[in-house]
Order: C-alpha cells, then structure tokens, then sequence
C-alpha cells in the first residue's frame, strides 16, 4: 500500500526510473512517514468506495488516479442452504464507517475530500417502514435482508419471466438471468409473502448506500437499467413488464417501491452528505455524492481511460473490452452504436458514459471457479501445509509449468493441454449461452495423480475461462459489433499472469493491466469527481484517472493450436446438448 502512495507521489517526475523495483526500494526506505501525502493543503481528493462479494474496501484517490490509501473490512454471508447467499445491510454500512475513516485519517482538513463514490455487487436490498430491514431468509432473521447477487434461488421464476417474450428482454441478450432483481422479487412474492407485503423500499446495493449516505432516494441508470429491466428508451418502468412478471403491484404510487428518481451515473446527489452519514463517516456533512455504479461497472470506468505506456495518445475506448475479474468475471464494452446481441446483457445507453452504449457479458464463476479446482484436489492439502496461502500456491503453479512443459518436449506450456479440454461452467453460463443449467465438462483424465495432475488441471481451467471470454467476443461480432483492439484487466485474477496470458493468447489481442490495481476504486473516485465538478465530465475524469498500464502482447506461436483448442470448446457445448437431449427420452 505504501509502495502504491510513493508512485503516485514520484510518477510525474520519475516515470521511467519507478519502473525499476530497485528504484522503489531505495526510495520507499527513505521515507518514514506519510504524513508527506497530505501535505499539500490546496490538494483535492476524492473517496471511492466498493462492496465485493466478500468485503467493503475504500480508497483515497488523487485527482490524477492514484490510489494514496486504502482499507478492507470482511462482511457477513450466510449461506443457509445450496445456491441461497444472504448478506446484512446494516453490517455492509457498519464495514463502510470503518473503512472510510482509516483512509481519511491523514487528511488533516477533511473538507479536501470533495467527493465521495459508491459502487457494489448488483444484490437485492428490501426495506420495511422507516427504512428498517425485512428478511429475505426463511430463517426469518430480519438482520439478513439482502439477496447476493450469485443467489441462485429463482430459478423457477427467471423462467416464468422469460416466458413472457416480453420486448423488454431484447436488452438482457434474450432473457432475464437468475442473479437479476426482477426473478429475487418474484420469489420473494411466492415465497415469503409477508416481507414482501411489507416493502417500502427496495434497492440494487449500490443504490442503497447513496441512499444511506444522503437520504434522497435516487437511483442510478447503470443498476436500474442492467439490473432491474428498467425501460432506459422511455426513461420510466414498463408497467406492462412487471404485470407479465406477476408483480403488478410495483406499479402503484409511481413506482414508490422501485423508485422514480433515475438519474446517470456521477451526478451530483441532492446536498451531498446528510448529517448522520458524515458523522458515522468521519467526513463533512454536505461532501458532493455520486450517483452510483455497480461494482463492475466501476472497474470498467477507472479502466476505459487507461492506456498503454508506451502510448502517446488517448486511443478509442469503442475498441476495449474490460474485464473485471475475480469471484466472478464481467465483460464491457461501450459502443457508440448500439449493438443487440443474443446473449450478451444491453445494449444499456448512458449505463457507465453518458453517449455510449454498454455490452456487458460474464462468467458466473470465474476465480471461485480456480479456487474450486484447487481446494478439491487430493494435493491441494499438501501444497497448503508447503506453502501456506492460497496466493503462493497459483505463484508456485505457475513457476511449475514451464519446467513440466521443458520435461515433456513442449517449447511453450499451452501444449500441456492438449488433450486435456475443459467446459468450465460448474455455475451455469452467463455469456453468450445464458443457460444456469449447464455445468462443467473436463476430457482428457489420466491415471496421474499429485502435484503435477494439479497444476495441469488447472492450466486447463484457465485456458477454458480464457475461451470463454472468445466466445463471448466471437458472438458480439456476429452482431457487427465495432472490433475490439486490447484487453483490458482488473480484480484479483488479474494478479495472476497465467489467467491474463491465456486470454491475450486465446482472444489474439494485446492485453493492458494498469499500473495502478485498484481500479474498481478508481472508478468509485471517478464518480465522486466527476458529481464533484473537478471534471467537466465522466469520460473526462476517466480518461484523467485511468493512468497508463502495461501491454502485454499474445504469443503468435500458439494461435494455431489455441484455434484447435477453441473448436473442441464449442464442441464440448454441442456434446453436452446431445447428452442432455439422449437422457431426457427415459425421463
């Protein structure tokens, strides 16, 4: 962390010597305090604030992106039976408070901090009168008032709602997915009757913490809009969606329940900060706050500015994908056109940037799918006992597969998998198949066992999220979606050079990871100085904060064999179909 205050300190005037670690470690150990990061008293700063799956982070974020300080606090999930995941509102704002004041200590003026952002995961909150929480749990716990985003359990209901072939649906690729708001909401109907009788207010995640930060309920296009089947085209909801969806009774009151107040990302929300807030905050009441994105999304806006280093000029933002990658993986891209299609969620208009188009596609899982193949491995046990952290392990993989690739005569370590080939949606398939009900296919097991079956498993596995997101890209440009020319990556996994190698090899395109990691709070910052006013615009902040990253190119040596590989991928799809198909005639 502190490494990261340091090059955000120097990088104006050493670019090219704080490349050099050894560069970073003389001057880090010349340093001994940070109170020199706040020493600027005309300074502006802004908050970024994200909630993951598993944890609430925040950031102190220069006006020029780099990240100065930040935090984590893990959050609470109960997961009360398979596919079920329920979290706590209240235990989410608790987390916030406590991150925001660590990042905020060394600003001795707070009334530097001009803006805060929001982003979370796309989860169901459901509030009761007065904004208390009501259960979405069959345990009855009011405290777990929040449907998590990878809760499975409308599975009935998502296919009831598709079945109406509502016009609406052209704008999810198709069909509604279960992790969406609208299925959580009819289930809530069918299933516990009373809390949704009682609904006051229900909210996407990151419409919810504006709201607790504020106490105006506005919501944000980017949720409403990806997430809730808003109609963006009319600029209201559909009353006729939500009848064909059984849940008339969302329409009354001008939507009250669903909110109607809609507005684009990083606008200015009302008079900033309420009281209360800035006090369990740290900050100052009236502190400008943004309108907010999800969790993803915001990857994607600190993203999309960011160029290589070696670049002298803004390139096109139409021509990058981002890839939000960690639990789960989350593919946008913005188009000046709009593109439809199959498969693929929007296109949503003004979701990140106001004037474009978002095409959001994803895996279901993605690094909980990696971390699943190891944990259930016979050597995964030995490896912990060995190495300790999970994170040294993929280090100790990834340095083992050039020395097998070398004993077994391969002169590049893809070939280690050549008979080995893998259909990695354990979860379901998001993109561009949006099927829940498919799961994992592996071909190509052997009688090795031990450490060396491990790491060939999953090499595997990162290869087939890496086709994956081909698949995805090959079904844009069906739809004559604008060529993309780079790869952009952020999250955990893009920590791990193997996943983001694969993908550059795979998709045959450049891969770009910035030089500042935290980019999902940058994007949360972004928000906060564009409402702010520091830029005249969302891009605008984008492309101010977004930096510059390190390109990494795809290895020409291994098209062929990756284009091979890809036709046994879709293959294994036909295959699994033609199983399913043969089975269902005993049924």
């Amino acid at each position: 962390m502190f490494r990261n205050k340091l090059r955000c300190l120097m990088v104006s005037i050493h670019t090219n010597l704080s490349k050099n670690p050894e560069f970073r470690r003389i001057v880090i150990n010349r340093s001994n305090s940070r109170s020199s990061v706040m020493s600027s008293p005309t300074a502006a700063y802004f908050v970024g604030v994200d909630v993951g799956t598993g944890s609430a982070r925040a950031a102190l974020v220069s006006a020029d992106g780099c990240v100065i300080e930040q935090s984590v606090q893990e959050i609470k999930t109960w997961t009360p039976e398979p596919d079920y995941y329920e979290q706590s509102s209240e235990n989410i704002w608790q987390a916030i408070c406590q991150v925001v004041k660590h990042v905020i200590a060394g600003v001795t003026n707070k009334s530097q901090v001009k803006g805060i952002g929001f982003d979370a995961t796309c989860s169901l909150v459901v509030l009761g009168q007065k904004g208390q929480p009501l259960t979405v749990s069959k345990t009855g716990e009011p405290e777990r008032n929040i449907i998590l985003w990878m809760d499975h359990r409308a599975e009935e209901e998502t296919a009831k709602i598709n079945a109406s072939k509502h016009e609406l649906l052209k704008y999810v690729g198709g069909q509604v997915s279960l992790e969406m708001e609208i299925p959580k909401l009819l289930w809530l109907k069918r299933n516990l009757s009373q809390t949704f009788n009682q609904i006051w207010r229900v909210f996407d995640l990151p419409d919810f913490l504006t709201w607790r930060a504020t106490e105006v309920d506005t919501r944000s296009l980017c949720s409403v809009v990806c997430k809730w089947n808003y109609d963006a085209a009319n600029n209201t909801w559909n009353k006729d969606f939500l009848k064909a969806a059984g849940l008339e009774e969302l329409s009354i009151n001008n939507f009250q329940k669903l909110g109607s107040d809609v507005q684009p990302p990083g606008r200015k929300l009302a008079k900033g900060l309420s009281q209360k807030a800035a006090q369990e905050l740290g900050l100052v009441a009236g502190t400008i706050v943004s309108t907010s994105l999800i969790d993803a999304h915001a990857g994607a806006l600190g993203m999309f500015g960011c160029r290589a280093d070696e670049s002298s000029a803004t390139d096109d933002i139409q021509g990058k994908m981002a890839l939000i990658a960690g639990t789960s993986t989350c593919h946008m891209s913005i188009t000046r056109q709009a593109c439809f299609a199959q498969g693929v969620w929007g296109p949503y208009q003004d979701a990140i940037i106001p004037g474009y188009f978002l095409n959001e596609g994803g895996q279901s899982v993605a690094g909980h799918l990696l971390d699943h193949v190891l944990k259930t491995h016979e050597s995964y046990k030995e490896l912990k006992e060995k190495l300790g952290a999970d994170k040294f392990i993929y280090q100790y993989l990834n340095g083992l597969l050039p020395q097998l690739a070398l004993s077994r005569g391969h002169s590049e370590i893809s070939y280690l998998t050549q008979d080995v080939h893998v259909w990695p949606d354990l979860h379901g398939n998001r993109s561009p198949i949006a099927d829940p009900t498919l799961r994992g296919i592996i071909t190509g097991l052997d009688m090795t066992r031990g450490i060396e079956s491990l790491a060939i498993k999953y090499l595997a596995f990162t290869q087939a999220l890496a086709y994956g997101t081909r698949h995805i890209i090959e079904n844009l440009y069906q739809y004559q979606r604008a060529p993309f020319h780079t790869l952009l990556f952020c999250g955990g996994l893009a920590k791990n050079p193997l996943y983001v190698q694969c993908h550059a090899d795979i998709c045959n395109l450049p891969a770009l990871i910035p030089n500042e990691q935290e980019m999902v709070l940058v994007g949360a910052a972004a928000l906060g100085a564009a409402a702010s006013g520091h830029f005249d615009s969302l891009e605008s902040a984008s492309k101010a904060m977004g930096g510059t990253g390190q390109l990494l190119k795809p290895n020409a040596r291994t098209v062929e064999f990756h284009n091979s590989k890809y036709k046994v991928y879709l293959k294994l799809l036909e295959n699994q179909r033609e199983y399913r198909r043969i089975m269902q005639q005993n049924l």
